[in-house]
């Protein structure tokens, strides 16, 4: 099993941190020492997880707060609530998502709800939160994608899926989009002298609430050949599942740019792999960030001042 650095005398947030990987993750970050938020949509969950973690180890500091990707509003509010205290933030972890959503579904916001939970609300999260992880002498954002991201395309002229909408697709496409998030972030890096590293990871197959939530939502069941593809594809557990998320966000060897997952694609120990060709197309990263700021009122160029 992966052996966590140190990680005392750092602050790290976790979304989706009351199950799966975003739970393992925090898990084994706050047992090195790490000061661990989980932002969760339900915070009744993340005290659960909470009390699992500090049953496990009781001097861990671990904190729930509440957020809910899928609505701007949330994310603005949890991110006040951070910059207003002003504690540097060494690591943001992206790992919160969503899969597969049978219907086309529009968030408060008037976004496809995929989009807006795996990259619309990861995206406004890490940029409003900028001046936090500047203050950390080596800050870290880690993308959580998917292997699935090399099927993505990005439809500039209808990103809101109005036209044609496939589930499937539809994730693909939102898990390319923290790809060209990473790219670009790494660029922006580059170019104002930030200390930070922008990296990526996948999970391969592994065994999470992930693969049910998503396509059961608002009364839907996943199609045959999906529901057959989770049942006969190889997977693992979510201890190892979480390897590659965890070496992106604290091990010393990670680089800017990595995307990390398992050896055999779905399943093995972490290894560096090569982003799909459409995620290093840096022209194509700085249209869809441009995008993103225009729909969620954000500005890396602000923040990072």
């Amino acid at each position: 099993m992966y052996q966590v650095p140190d990680q005392h005398g750092k602050r790290v947030v976790i979304t989706g941190a009351n199950s799966g990987t975003g739970k393992e993750a925090a898990r084994r970050l706050a047992g090195a020492g790490a000061e661990v938020v989980l932002a969760v949509r339900t915070p009744a969950k993340g005290e659960q997880a909470r009390e699992e973690i500090l049953a496990a180890r009781p001097t861990a500091r671990v904190e729930v707060r509440r957020l809910d990707l899928a609505d701007q509003g949330s994310v603005r509010e949890f991110a006040d609530e951070l910059l207003e205290e002003g504690k540097p933030l060494d690591v943001l972890v992206n790992n919160a998502g969503l899969m597969n959503v049978p219907a086309r579904t529009e968030t408060a916001d008037g976004f496809e709800l995929q989009l807006a939970t795996n990259y619309l609300g990861p995206f406004a999260l890490t940029v409003r939160l900028l001046p936090l992880l500047l203050a950390s002498p080596a800050s870290r954002v880690v993308a959580m994608s998917s292997g699935i991201a090399i099927r993505g395309r990005i439809d500039l002229d209808d990103l809101q899926w109005r036209r044609g909408y496939s589930p499937s697709l539809a994730y693909a496409r939102s898990k390319l989009a923290d790809l060209l998030m990473t790219t670009h972030l790494a660029e922006l890096a580059t170019e104002h002298g930030w200390p930070l590293l922008s990296v990526a990871a996948h999970p391969g197959y592994t065994r999470t609430n992930l693969t049910r939530s998503g396509p059961h939502l608002n009364g839907g069941k996943p199609g045959l050949i999906e529901s057959l593809s989770y049942r006969i594809l190889p997977s693992q557990d979510v201890v190892q599942g979480t390897e590659p998320l965890l070496y992106a966000a604290a091990d010393p060897d990670a680089v800017a740019c990595g995307f990390y997952g398992p050896r055999w694609g779905y399943v093995g120990p972490t290894r560096l792999g090569k982003m799909p060709k459409a995620a290093r197309d840096k022209a194509l990263a700085a249209r869809l960030w441009a995008e993103a700021e225009r729909l969620t009122g954000t500005s890396a160029e602000i923040a990072g001042r």
